[in-house]
């Protein structure tokens, strides 16, 4: 009795031991978040169920929550007996499926009211319950670019209020930034100019897949712009000149010639 005693607390022992890829459920959301959504298109979530072969899945749930929230309300999309069978969902946009160790939620038409946390929930043959989380977020435009000036640092940096997925591009004079003029920071937001000192209008462009909106920072004319409007100036004031020459020399001639024919006039008369 007391050997099988010590080999029964011996075997239990062994099952506690026993590596959690043989006797324990984990699952995970394979999309990265937060996920971010367009209105109207598709949201397909999934997720991977690992189990050992001492494990079986009864059971799979999907739920969604309000991201904020003092009492969040939890509203089941679909739940699933297990694996290889239908499940059921409650919205006619959402098809689930289960397979072996893989589970997949798809929603179609989303709207921008369905954001949020959601859950996906797996019941081992036990009773015991293993969930997963990922925030679901609606995919917003490009909003408010501005940009500022940091002259200790020579530096401009482009800001932008609340779009999904932003890119930003610089420009200096309509022409896109290069080497002379100065270096883009990794993330897009910075601009080092290493032109001295800052002169001209440089412009950030913000851009996602909704649209794009940009900002100029205006600084003091360039050497160049100046010397440029100074020629255009001192073109004009010529060519101002010249016409005004040429149209004195017209008035000129024609005064001499009507001045030359009265006099051949007043001769004719005196001849006669």
């Amino acid at each position: 009795m007391d050997l099988q005693y010590f080999l029964g607390w011996k075997v239990a022992l062994l099952l506690l031991l026993l590596p959690c890829g043989l006797r324990c459920m984990s699952v995970h959301i394979l999309n990265e978040e937060p996920v971010h959504v367009m209105p109207d298109s598709s949201l397909v979530l999934k997720a991977r169920i690992e189990h050992g072969p001492l494990e079986e899945v009864s059971a799979v749930t999907w739920e969604r929550e309000p991201e904020t929230g003092m009492a969040p309300e939890r509203v089941t999309l679909a739940s699933c007996p297990g694996t290889g069978l239908q499940c059921a969902s409650t919205r006619p946009n959402v098809q689930v499926n289960v397979e072996q160790q893989q589970t997949t939620l798809q929603m179609n038409g989303y709207s921008g009211a369905e954001s949020g946390v959601y859950a996906v929930t797996v019941t081992d043959h036990r009773g015991a319950k293993i969930t997963a989380h990922c925030i679901v977020r609606n995919y917003e435009a490009v909003h408010h670019v501005s940009v500022s000036v940091n002259v200790s640092h020579s530096s401009l940096v482009c800001g932008e209020a609340w779009g999904t997925e932003p890119r930003f591009s610089w420009f200096h004079e309509r022409v896109a930034i290069t080497n002379t003029v100065g270096r883009v920071s990794r993330d897009g937001t910075t601009l080092f100019v290493t032109t001295t000192p800052i002169c001209g209008h440089f412009t950030c462009t913000v851009s996602n897949k909704l649209g794009h909106s940009s900002a100029t920072y205006t600084a003091a004319p360039c050497g160049t712009e100046g010397r440029k409007t100074t020629a255009a100036v001192l073109c004009s004031v010529l060519l101002l000149l010249l016409f005004g020459g040429v149209l004195a020399f017209l008035l000129w001639r024609r005064h001499r010639h009507s001045n030359r024919g009265e006099r051949l006039h007043e001769h004719l008369d005196d001849t006669i």
